[in-house]
């Protein structure tokens, strides 16, 4: 652990959640995150989130504010000619919004949005991975964040911050910030530059149309009729396991990251609302504690339960990625490793806000008294609690809610008729 002066001069990351829908949007600003990154529909590279339509960006913006949070938009595809007069269209209404950032590696998309007054970080899918690079991009684009190489090492940032202040001197290279993976799924090509899904399937990952044929179970077939067929179980050969830093982030800190980016805009709110509240709370004990007494038996134990909180959520397993080098028994998993389930309990039918209570229509699962339930909507967002009070049809206590039935329950807040009420259990 670094002691007295030598923290002081560490940057404190920002933590970058992702927001695919309203409800992780939501879960993300719960959990305390200093900014959320999403992508409007047809113009980012998860095009299997739900993603945001082009006039949600207002609503963003203003919900994300009312927390201090940034919101930045992703522009992280290759475009075609065909598509620059939607995204001169997103990039103006983006600015009118008033969005922070937007992220993008496509210089024609770089210039579309510098046209529209919108700063732009450089995405990851630009490669940068050495300080040439980035002091080219700086002077000739203006660009002051970079998303960097998922391949780089510690050893590798701590040598383009020194080799930017030779190049550059040292008040142009403090105005240079870096941001890095913590969190999420890896993938196995270079800077998730992939052609794998466009040849097999006609959908191309450099357009956030990513089948993800690199994630599923194959076989091995002889040509010569012998050995018989082979099935490569139970791991994936070609699906990484997934980044997580949680174990070794105080060297993280110690190279000087600007911001600390969660992957996961087609994961769903829980996973959001889990990753994000266990760095803010990892980074934000670090940095107010770490000259108390026994400070670093406290991290660890810290870091140890947030760990086992984010093993309950989807993960394929864990990897350090990169920064310690090459992961090479890391490229194999056996798909989802989470210790909870979710299941789908049913939806609210009307909410009474003298009471504080809901009815609840069980159409799926049923529930207990003391159980975990999560609450989804477009416009309530992300609500999580325990049962604590269940009323039957009849207006009387009962200890179980089962599927076909209609009962009220305290709530914690405003919900709405037609949010989405989900059970969580331990996975067996």
């Amino acid at each position: 652990m670094l002691k007295g002066k030598k923290i002081l001069e560490m940057r404190i990351p920002e933590i970058m959640a992702p927001a695919g829908d309203f409800p992780s949007l939501s879960a993300a600003l719960r959990a305390r995150a200093d900014s959320v990154y999403f992508g409007i529909r047809g113009a980012n590279m998860r095009a299997g989130a739900k993603n945001f339509r082009i006039c949600d960006m207002k609503r963003i913006v203003e919900t994300a504010g009312e927390t201090g949070a940034k919101a930045y938009l992703t522009l992280n595809t290759a475009y075609f000619d065909s598509d620059f007069p939607r995204l001169r269209q997103i990039c103006r209404s983006a600015a009118r919004a008033g969005v922070s950032a937007v992220i993008a590696w496509d210089l024609g998309a770089v210039e579309t949005a510098k046209d529209c007054g919108l700063e732009v970080f450089l995405s990851t899918q630009a490669s940068c991975s050495n300080a040439r690079s980035i002091a080219s991009y700086f002077k000739n684009y203006a660009i002051r964040r970079f998303v960097l190489a998922r391949e780089c090492t510690l050893g590798d940032i701590k040598k383009i911050r020194r080799e930017l202040r030779a190049i550059l001197g040292d008040k142009a290279a403090s105005q240079i910030e870096f941001e890095v993976f913590a969190h999420g799924a890896m993938c196995v090509s270079e800077s998730g530059r992939c052609f794998m899904s466009q040849f097999l399937c006609g959908k191309s990952a450099n357009r956030g149309e990513c089948t993800q044929p690199c994630r599923r179970e194959y076989f091995l077939s002889s040509s010569y009729g012998a050995p018989p067929d082979l099935k490569i179980s139970p791991r994936c050969v070609m699906s990484p396991k997934d980044l997580c830093v949680l174990p070794f982030l105080e060297k993280i800190f110690s190279v000087g990251v600007d911001a600390l980016k969660i992957e996961g805009r087609n994961r769903n709110p829980e996973y959001v609302w889990t990753t994000v509240s266990s760095y803010v709370r990892a980074r934000d004990f670090y940095f107010e504690n770490f000259n108390a007494e026994g400070f670093e038996g406290d991290f660890e134990e810290l870091k140890k339960d947030l760990l086992a909180s984010l093993g309950k959520v989807f993960n394929r397993g864990f990897s350090g990625g990169f920064y310690m080098g090459r992961p090479m028994g890391d490229w194999t998993s056996k798909g989802n490793c989470a210790s909870e389930k979710k299941a789908i309990v049913g939806r609210v039918l009307k909410y009474y806000p003298k009471a504080g209570a809901a009815d609840i229509s069980v159409e799926a699962c049923g529930f207990s008294r003391g159980d975990l339930l999560q609450v989804e909507g477009d416009k309530t967002g992300f609500v999580r609690f325990k049962v604590e009070s269940l009323r039957g049809a009849a207006g009387n206590d009962v200890e179980n809610a089962r599927k076909g039935e209609t009962v009220g329950i305290l709530v914690p807040e405003r919900l709405r008729a037609g949010d989405r009420i989900y059970r969580f259990s331990h996975s067996s």
